[in-house]
């Protein structure tokens, strides 16, 4: 004979503390990919070094043009021919006319592609353009770690 009543176990409901942790966890990892997707790293572009470099703070809608070892022209990380980054670059150009292009020229790049480059922000109407270099500490590291810097074109011959 049980004389005992049988408790019924209570029903614990949402837990908050768990979900709470779930979310900063995510917070964390959203917050460190966004960082990490700010910064134009052309895995295939190795910059030259500059002795003068200094490290400059990105603009928010920075234009950024890599010219590989090959010629090629990657711009938003695609690969993009000539033609489509002239396109590019003049839609840009009506939208905001004082806007800035940074152009990441590989070491190893025939010269005649970097002034072809400069050419189509030219064509485009873009006079602002900046040439990035990897500075002299970052020489002696890998070059995929190499921290871009820019610096203002010299050249101001319209």
């Amino acid at each position: 004979m049980n004389f005992r009543t049988r408790i019924q176990p209570e029903s614990r409901g949402f837990l908050i503390a768990p979900m709470v942790d779930i979310l900063l966890v995510l917070l964390g990892f959203f917050m460190l990919t966004w960082s990490f997707s700010r910064q134009e790293r052309e895995l295939d572009v190795q910059m030259p070094s500059a002795g003068e470099a200094k490290e400059q703070r990105r603009s928010v809608g920075e234009v950024i043009i890599n010219v590989k070892a090959d010629g090629s022209l990657v711009m938003n990380r695609r690969l993009m021919s000539p033609e489509e980054v002239l396109a590019t670059l003049t839609r840009v150009a009506q939208l905001y006319p004082d806007q800035a292009v940074v152009l990441r020229g590989d070491q190893r790049v025939d010269y005649g592609h970097i002034v072809q480059t400069l050419d189509l922000c030219r064509r485009a109407n873009i006079w602002n353009v900046a040439f990035a270099t990897a500075t002299t500490s970052a020489t002696s590291s890998s070059p995929a770690t190499a921290s871009p810097s820019t610096e203002p074109a010299s050249d101001t011959t319209p």
